[in-house]
């Protein structure tokens, strides 16, 4: 692993990857194809990509049978207790509609609405993500979304995951389809015959999803743009190597495009870690793709001082952050960019993905600068509320109507002073 040493102001450029042109042209065929052609489109596409040839789109009541057949015991109790958690903390992220009243009798509020309906994406490919469907559905139905539609691409045996289809079965999630990448995402945008438009979208995928995504983007609403999974770690000399070594690879192995970076003002934690690594990655069943991953991706900075860590972190804005130094709560007021932050040696990132409570699907690529992890707010709609009484209406009315006329709009100001009982 790549040790760099910085110091100053640096600038860290993120390469983002935005799709090639290719991949952008694929993707619009895709979605013009379930436009038109709709369910035979998805199961073209599910033979195409993912090599099955599917009977039916829609997860039957015994592939949920089986599914707990295969799943220990033990495992649905880890799941349900997960799912308290992670509905315990966004249970706290709810928000009332509320109204308020002046002397004059105007009325001015703001009215909170669940969305009617939001799809979720869980991710397939290398790994099976059961965490992923509690920490998209959950925040939904929180917030009171009526129906969640879940969508997700079949293994070579045609069926999903066992651990997916228990823990959106726990859920009470029954509308679940086996289809996945672009194609999924164009159903859940403009319906087909099996499956029925939804108003938002949420969940991370590959390149095709995330562009997919993009695509449908004001047919429908998106939570973000997810890119590779990364982590940072900002650690001073207190932390233990083998703990940061063990965190950063836990990263790593989702993807070998996952980032993995320490940064530090500790040389000699930062010749630790890499050395951890290199000993750690040889036990990693998933060590190709971590290798990849740490080679590729992977870098330990090295800084004069804590303070320039905490810069260059700020600059890094990621996704996932641990503070493993001396005194963590001291430096969290002084982090301005990071999707979720872990403080102190105990606090391993795992420990947010599968059971602490706080949402996994967070922003990436340097987005944490202005966006921020999924939640309740996610699922909701805000409609403004004015009343304006006789009285107010007759003390603000000539103001509003010269503002309108400084804009050139006539009939605006002629609106309000039909109320005054005018006419000019």
């Amino acid at each position: 692993m790549k040790i760099v040493s910085v110091s100053g102001n640096i600038s860290l450029q993120r390469d983002i990857d935005s799709g090639s042109e290719e991949q952008r042209k694929v993707v619009l065929n895709i979605i013009d194809d379930v436009k038109e052609n709709r369910d035979k489109a998805l199961f073209q596409y599910t033979e195409k990509f993912d090599h099955v040839q599917l009977e039916s789109l829609l997860i039957s009541d015994e592939e949920i049978k089986e599914a707990y057949r295969e799943i220990d015991n033990e495992i649905i109790l880890y799941i349900r207790e997960a799912a308290d958690n992670i509905r315990d903390y966004h249970q706290r992220q709810v928000k009332q509609s509320w109204m308020t009243t002046d002397q004059d009798g105007t009325i001015l509020g703001q009215k909170i609405t669940p969305l009617d309906s939001a799809g979720v994406y869980v991710p397939g490919g290398t790994a099976a993500y059961p965490s992923s469907v509690l920490m998209n559905v959950i925040p939904a139905q929180v917030a009171g979304v009526q129906r969640i539609a879940m969508v997700s691409p079949p293994q070579q045996d045609g069926r999903l995951p066992a651990g997916v289809l228990v823990a959106a079965n726990e859920l009470g999630i029954h509308e679940i389809y086996k289809v996945g990448g672009a194609q999924a995402i164009a159903a859940l945008a403009y319906g087909t015959e099996t499956i029925t438009r939804v108003d938002k979208i949420t969940g991370p995928g590959n390149i095709y999803v995330a562009l997919a995504k993009r695509e449908v983007f004001g047919v429908v609403d998106i939570d973000m743009i997810a890119g590779p999974s990364e982590i940072v770690v900002l650690a001073d000399e207190t932390a233990k190597a083998s703990y940061v070594a063990a965190d950063l690879l836990s990263q790593a192995e989702h993807d070998a495009r996952a980032s993995s970076v320490l940064v530090t003002p500790s040389k000699l934690l930062a010749e630790q870690t890499a050395l951890e690594i290199t000993n750690q990655l040889e036990a990693l069943p998933r060590k190709e793709i971590a290798e990849a991953s740490i080679r590729d991706y992977g870098a330990i900075y090295v800084t004069e001082t804590l303070d320039e860590a905490i810069e260059t972190v700020n600059q890094l804005a990621p996704e996932h952050l641990e503070i493993m130094t001396e005194q963590p709560y001291e430096i969290i007021g002084k982090i301005r960019h990071a999707g979720s932050i872990f403080l102190g040696e105990n606090s391993s990132e795992p420990v947010g993905d599968y059971f602490a409570g706080p949402n996994h699907i967070l922003p990436t690529n340097g987005t944490a600068r202005f966006s921020s992890p999924l939640n309740v707010d996610d699922f909701t709609k805000k409609s403004s509320i004015i009343s304006y009484s006789a009285q107010s209406i007759q003390m603000n009315g000539s103001k509003i109507a010269a503002l309108a006329r400084l804009e050139g709009l006539e009939a605006h100001a002629k609106s309000v002073e039909q109320r005054l009982g005018e006419r000019k």
